[in-house]
């Protein structure tokens, strides 16, 4: 291939193989009969989240061999920072997986719409000594030991939920995301669903008061934190757990069944968000579904864009990319831990990508 991606990766941590960074890669219009041509050189910036940062990274890297005249610069800083940037205007597009709120719509200069791309697991990782891999947890478990009240690992409740496990008698380190985050956003919204005490004294947003605990910048940092830290208890994409090698729990769903964050739970969590997705798709997190195999701490990220873009090159170019990174594109998502997205949403994702617009005139190809 003559024009090859070129990757910039700023690591954060000599611990964590998934990192943050900026990437910049040739890339273009979509590819597989999804794609349309008119943005053939163009240079785009995004910025947000890491929690989609594997994703993306993915995606910018295979689709610079279908455009190869147009540069995509993705900055891995965390989904309250990539809102900012967005309405600030310093990026093309942001990328978070909480959707933003009506406060944060009115501060933007123009309508921003947001763009469902998949959907992921937010895993509970920890580093404990003689604890296997799937320990068990309730939600109401993980919400005191993240509130303070169940200080150490050999604590009767833990000791319930995992009869034959050998709990040190050691403190419990809770790390916790130290920037706005969207992976905040769908672990707390989990809390505050499952855990009456979270929801009244911390609640669920981005940017929370963490009652104790460290904080990490970003799901690189966390993962960086649990890892380095015995004792410690932490929440990530899953990508970055089972790339760190870190074990991961199971959490007690709302039927009552100790559920890995599998693609297939995950999944079945989603197509309940799914059924009851508002017309503006901000429906976030999943909270705590119904279902028999649902993983409970997942939720959707977001690319979001203006509505009415202001320079006709960066836009097409910009719609071309996110045209083909629902269908194409969707190919990466499994073996990256995410939820593809089924077809019946893609048709929606399509509708929402037809309202981007230059002078009033859709950006997006004919479908």
């Amino acid at each position: 291939m003559k024009n090859k991606a070129v990757v910039k990766i700023i690591a954060l941590g000599a611990a964590v193989l998934v990192v943050a960074g900026i990437i910049a890669v040739a890339a273009g219009c979509g590819g597989g009969g999804t794609g349309s041509s008119g943005s053939d050189n163009a240079s785009l910036t995004g910025a947000g989240s890491t929690f989609a940062y594997p994703i993306y990274s993915k995606w910018i890297d295979a689709y610079s061999s279908v455009q190869p005249g147009v540069t995509i610069n993705y900055q891995s800083i965390g989904s309250g920072a990539g809102i900012q940037q967005l309405t600030a205007q310093t990026v093309d597009w942001g990328a978070s997986d909480a959707p933003m709120t009506d406060a944060q719509l009115d501060k933007a200069p123009r309508t921003v719409l947001h763009i469902p791309t998949v959907a992921g697991a937010v895993a509970v990782t920890y580093n404990v000594k003689g604890v296997p891999n799937k320990l068990k947890l309730t939600g109401q478990t993980l919400a005191d030991i993240y509130l303070g009240k169940i200080k150490n690992w050999n604590d009767p409740a833990l000791k319930a939920d995992n009869p034959g496990v050998n709990f040190p008698d050691e403190p419990i380190i809770t790390v916790h995301r130290s920037d706005g985050s969207g992976t905040s956003n769908i672990y707390t919204n989990y809390l505050s669903a499952v855990s009456p005490g979270w929801s009244s004294k911390v609640g669920h947003g981005t940017d929370v008061k963490w009652p104790v605990g460290l904080g990490g910048k970003g799901s690189e940092g966390v993962t960086a934190q649990v890892k380095q830290s015995e004792g410690s208890i932490g929440y990530v994409e899953l990508s970055y757990a089972k790339q760190n090698n870190l074990p991961y729990a199971l959490m007690k769903n709302k039927s009552g069944n100790f559920v890995e964050p599998t693609l297939e739970n995950t999944k079945a969590a989603i197509e309940t968000a799914i059924a009851n997705m508002p017309a503006d798709f901000r429906a976030g997190s999943v909270g705590d579904p119904p279902g028999v195999n649902a993983y409970p701490i997942s939720g959707f990220t977001y690319i979001l864009v203006y509505q009415d873009q202001k320079d006709q090159a960066k836009g097409k170019a910009l719609v071309d990319f996110l045209w083909w990174g629902i269908h194409d594109g969707q190919q990466y998502a499994a073996s990256l831990d995410y939820v593809a997205q089924p077809p019946e949403m893609v048709k929606k994702v399509e509708a929402q990508i037809k309202k981007i617009t230059y002078n009033g005139k859709s950006l997006a190809p004919a479908s």
